[in-house]
């Protein structure tokens, strides 16, 4: 199962203790306090890796420790500093604490790195209370403790264009048609249960990163059918592209895409601001002219392009390549 949403508990490096010692050599009379501090504790951090694409390797280990620092040493030797720990996840990872709900940091960049617990600063050794009127403290600090923190680490996918639509609506096919992505494709709903991207070859040595989001159904926006789970994958996504089966079991076509595009509005209104394709899938199955004549209207009525394909005989695919070819960057 693709697992997008994981909470863990991290704890930072307690400060190591200082130190209280005095010189004793021989033929020093007057030695002194030479104390010295302990070594601060160690920090977590969040790690945007490149060989990581899901959170499902954090349920294996729930708490996340960063070393403690040690303890400061006569000599005015400072203790060592405790060793950070560092937590791999994919670009596209939210982190928010659990109990105030603050967001600590968005990881979209490779090896981009987020303090989420701030390690214990390290105490101070007796030589640091030496003073005129105490020429011999007997005293030190003890290490500060290190941050402890529940956390809530939420997966969003970044793609260039995310495939929208109603179950079967062929997202999988044409994905599969286009890059070399494996997803599972039948003839019944609910085929896909996770979010499967692929890569798209585009002229002039780029490419384009699209993401086939499980089907959406009506009421998707309050949880139900696969709902929340994967409507979170499409906020990140530059432009959509909204397929419609223009050969349904049951049901109008003019109608299940205006409540794929009021699914999206209930979940964020900004996505239907975006640059938006209507494709019109399955025309190798002979649809009715009207059919794909009222998908134009609409399509022109809310300001998006339009084209018809069969990712089976491949009509219409380069008219689609093309429109997400404009969407991509060129850098």
């Amino acid at each position: 199962m693709f697992r997008d949403l994981v909470q863990i508990r991290v704890q930072a490096g307690d400060g190591g203790r200082g130190c209280i010692a005095f010189r004793r050599e021989k033929y020093v009379p007057l030695g002194g306090p030479n104390g010295g501090d302990g070594g601060d504790g160690g920090s977590v951090y969040l790690v945007c890796g490149r060989s990581y694409t899901h959170l499902g390797h954090l349920r294996e280990s729930q708490l996340f420790k960063a070393k403690n620092g040690s303890q400061g040493k006569g000599s005015n030797k400072h203790g060592k500093k405790g060793s950070d720990c560092e937590i791999f996840v994919p670009a596209g990872t939210m982190v928010c604490d659990v109990e105030t709900g603050e967001e600590l940091g968005d990881l979209a960049e490779q090896e981009e790195r987020v303090l989420v617990a701030a390690g214990g600063d390290g105490g101070r050794g007796n030589s640091r209370f030496k003073s005129s009127t105490d020429r011999a403290p007997r005293r030190a600090d003890p290490g500060r403790s290190g941050e402890r923190r529940a956390l809530q680490l939420e997966l969003k996918l970044i793609a260039d264009v995310g495939l929208v639509g109603r179950p079967n609506a062929g997202k999988t096919t044409l994905l599969g048609c286009l890059t070399a992505s494996k997803g599972k494709v039948a003839a019944y709903p609910f085929t896909t249960l996770e979010p499967n991207l692929g890569i798209l070859q585009l002229s002039g040595y780029r490419r384009a990163v699209l993401a086939d989001v499980p089907g959406l159904i009506e009421g998707a926006h309050r949880g139900e059918g696969l709902g929340l789970n994967f409507l979170r994958h499409i906020e990140r996504t530059r432009a959509l592209a909204v397929l419609v089966d223009t050969m349904p079991p049951e049901g109008n076509v003019v109608d299940h895409y205006e409540a794929l595009c009021s699914e999206l509005h209930h979940y964020n209104e900004k996505l239907l601001g975006r640059p938006r394709m209507v494709v019109a899938t399955k025309t190798d199955l002979s649809p009715p002219a009207k059919t794909i004549e009222a998908l134009r209207v609409v399509a022109e009525r809310d300001g998006a392009s339009f084209c018809t394909i069969s990712s089976i005989s491949g009509v219409g695919l380069p008219d689609f390549v093309n429109w997400v070819g404009e969407q991509t960057p060129t850098d």
